[in-house]
């Protein structure tokens, strides 16, 4: 979900002047070559399992424990009616995510509306799936595998400045995230980030950099950040550690 915290992007030059990095992105969702993993949820005997958890829990709308992250300690599920289904995600008592998952009436399209509250203003991400193989039987609509084709976020979740220091480089969001890291292989730390994420960068080349996050002590993603010849455009290749899966984006450069 937090998907912002993994594009906070930076690129060093070979002097001082003026980076071609240097200035407003903005992520054009339009552009994105999504994972094609599979998302699996299942829902049935007042059970539900998902992707962001080992067991199931109780669908029975009460905050429940589950291994804890750096997002939430708590989630409850709440069936709305036999198309959709609310998760709430909780950490410390507070709400960090509410997720909104409604099935089509012909069953083969699921919208997840998120409202991510982790951030200085709220940020909103809609995921639109499409159904692959039949729904399990005996079970709610939204049981069965899923395959993301579309995502759309909110405006202030797209943008993201940064520019060159004397040793390295700073970034920032809107929201309020920022890291200022340098090309030395340690792991800095995103401020205003709940789940603790460090980035560590590593120079590839003039116009290219690796960056690599970090949570918990374990790599969450390894990111590969390409300037393209005429400075208008940013092109990023994502690993995501945590489910082996791969995308990637443009990035457009605010005149």
């Amino acid at each position: 979900m937090k998907t912002i915290l993994a594009l906070l992007l930076l690129s060093p030059m070979a002097s001082l002047a003026q980076s071609p990095f240097d200035g407003t992105w903005i992520i054009d969702t339009s552009t994105n070559q999504l994972p094609q993993k599979l998302t699996l949820y299942s829902l049935a005997k007042g059970q539900f399992r998902g992707p962001h958890w080992a067991t199931s829990v109780k669908a029975d709308g009460n905050d429940q424990q589950v291994p804890a992250n750096g997002y939430w300690d708590t989630i409850s599920v709440r069936i709305v009616d036999d198309h959709t289904v609310e998760i709430i995600y909780k950490k410390a008592g507070k709400i960090m995510f509410n997720e909104v998952n409604t099935v089509s009436p012909d069953g083969n399209t699921l919208t997840q509306v998120v409202k991510d509250t982790t951030e200085a203003e709220a940020v909103t991400i809609e995921t639109y799936s499409k159904r692959v193989g039949e729904q399990l039987a005996d079970s709610h609509a939204i049981s069965g595998s899923w395959q993301v084709v579309r995502v759309k976020r909110s405006e202030n979740s797209s943008i993201i400045s940064y520019k060159r220091t004397a040793d390295g480089f700073s970034a920032e969001t809107p929201l309020g995230e920022k890291f200022d890291a340098k090309f030395d292989g340690k792991f800095y730390p995103v401020e205003d980030d709940p789940g603790h994420t460090m980035v560590s960068l590593r120079l590839i080349n003039a116009n290219t950099v690796e960056q690599t996050g970090k949570r918990d002590g374990k790599i969450i993603s390894v990111m590969t950040l390409t300037v393209a010849p005429d400075g208008k455009s940013i092109h990023v290749v994502r690993e995501n550690k945590e489910d082996n899966t791969t995308g990637s984006f443009e990035m457009r450069k605010k005149p």
